[in-house]
């Protein structure tokens, strides 16, 4: 099944956290994510490889008002209170020494995970690399955006743009430092966005850029300089792939990556050994079709936890 070896993180026990919120998101739905998942046999993926698996179940957070925007954030009281929420939780199981898997929700959970984890990374003098695989570069602010959708502003506010009230979640601002961040599979950036993430220096991995050079060469230069001192953060939202494979989601954009282009990117994130804690975002059972992107979802975990054809030699996985 596997010869890649499981993460360290991994070895002590893998947490599945749910987090059925869309108060962040356009549209409704993404709230049954994290049972769509489950039903999609997500435990039961992780555990065959010898992992133990615990369920922690969903945090209880505020329900999604549906409402305007006001001052350009739409529900902000809620974002704050589940982003805080979803922070500890998942500081709690890095603190057990566990890889916390967040089932969302909508991306703006990012804010709270990816939050908890540079904070643990900081406790414990470890680099952090932050894989964001995603269609969309998520680096809106209040007066870039006419929704005031905050599932489009993780990257802005991890970086230290937006409401103080989820920039400082973390204990530190910015919690995310761009140099850390990699961006894969971007092809839908507002024209705000795009003079934003040019001018904050975030590495980018547009599908241009996939198109030109490969998937292969694209993780080679995501995952470029990670050693044993880093830790690893995937946040999959699924809409990172293209939607004639993974229609379940709220904000489909043409040309993503393929299946075959999406596990490659998982095996090698996998043969690097360095995972240490997953979001799989904006999976929206409503828009779905037989649970097909859930699946699809909790195909590419397998990968992503090692999974792989034939044995392979470190020489052929490098």
């Amino acid at each position: 099944m596997t010869d890649t070896p499981l993460p360290p993180a991994a070895r002590h026990g893998v947490s599945l956290i749910g987090a059925p919120t869309d108060v962040g998101a356009g549209s409704q739905g993404a709230r049954m994510g994290p049972e769509a998942l489950r039903v999609a046999g997500i435990h039961q993926a992780i555990a065959r490889f010898g992992v133990p698996v615990r369920d922690i179940g969903n945090i209880a957070g505020p329900p999604n008002p549906w409402q305007d925007a006001v001052d350009g954030f739409r529900h902000l009281p809620e974002v704050v209170a589940w982003n805080q929420l979803l922070h500890d939780a998942v500081l709690q199981e890095l603190r057990d020494g566990r890889l916390p898997v967040v089932l969302g929700g909508d991306h703006c959970l990012g804010i709270g995970s990816i939050s908890a984890v540079a904070r643990h990374c900081r406790a414990q003098g470890r680099r952090l690399r932050v894989l964001w695989l995603d269609a969309h570069a998520d680096f809106n602010t209040a007066t870039l955006t006419p929704s005031g959708n905050i599932h489009g502003m993780p990257v802005a506010c991890l970086c230290g743009h937006g409401p103080a009230a989820l920039t400082g979640i973390g204990g530190q601002v910015p919690a995310l430092h761009p140099r850390d961040l990699r961006q894969i599979g971007i092809r839908s950036v507002d024209p705000g966005e795009k003079r934003l993430v040019h001018d904050i220096g975030i590495e980018v991995f547009d599908m241009r850029y996939i198109d030109e050079m490969g998937m292969r060469h694209t993780m080679e230069m995501a995952l470029a300089l990670a050693d044993p001192g880093t830790h690893l953060h995937v946040s999959l939202d699924v809409d990172f792939l293209d939607p004639d494979i993974a229609p379940g989601v709220g904000t489909t954009v043409r040309g993503g990556p393929t299946y075959r282009e999406a596990q490659l990117c998982m095996e090698m994130i996998a043969d690097t050994g360095l995972l240490g804690s997953l979001d799989i975002v904006e999976l929206n059972p409503a828009l779905d079709v037989r649970n097909r992107t859930a699946e699809l979802a909790v195909d590419l975990v397998e990968s992503l936890f090692g999974k792989s054809t034939l044995m392979r030699s470190a020489a052929a996985r490098g």
